[in-house]
């Protein structure tokens, strides 16, 4: 495995970017370099500053005109984590990292993906459907939200009696425990 410098995005609390981070702490050939978000107000920030990462906030115009890209230079980025970060990457910045810029969804796409289909939305949506299963993806991303290759899902009964916020708690948990071990063997490769 070749050093590999990660920025994570982020849009709100972070707990997977923070999860991810410590994942590889003591890891000498990944380091997490950044974590960046577009909402000033995410906690994301406090978590950044907890654990000693260094953090940017961004506008949605740094993102549509491409000066990300020299935020992302400025920290010899090489790969993009995403993780709970709700804004469509443009075309150009996937361009710029193929194949290196990954997310995870909180459902088994390609059902219950798309713009608007996130976090409660997603599980209020499992559980009003009578799904009898959810789960997590792991996937590339390209230019359309949730479209592009899956990399690897987790699965996780859905009972009737669960609500989103069980259901949100279950894939809580399957984030937690499968999207560093994912990120780790694509970095492998």
């Amino acid at each position: 495995m070749k050093n590999r410098n990660i920025a994570i995005f982020a849009s709100g609390s972070g707990t997977n970017a923070e999860n991810i981070t410590k994942h590889f702490i003591g890891n000498d050939k990944v380091k997490i370099v950044l974590f960046a978000t577009e909402n000033p107000s995410a906690f994301v920030i406090q978590r950044a500053k907890n654990i000693g990462i260094p953090y940017e906030v961004f506008s949605m115009e740094d993102l549509k005109n491409g000066n990300i890209l020299k935020m992302l230079r400025m920290y010899s980025v090489d790969f993009i984590v995403l993780a709970g970060f709700l804004k469509l990457i443009p075309g150009y910045l996937v361009d710029a990292f193929p194949n290196r810029i990954i997310n995870i969804h909180p459902a088994l796409l390609p059902k219950y993906g798309g713009k608007g289909m996130y976090g409660q939305k997603v599980h209020e949506s499992v559980i009003a459907n009578c799904e009898s299963e959810s789960g997590i993806t792991i996937h590339y991303v390209n230019n359309r939200y949730d479209e592009g290759g899956i990399i690897f899902q987790a699965k996780c009964s859905v009972s009737t009696d669960d609500t989103a916020d069980t259901l949100a708690q279950k894939i809580h948990a399957l984030e937690y425990e499968y999207y560093p071990k994912v990120i780790e063997e694509i970095l492998k490769d």
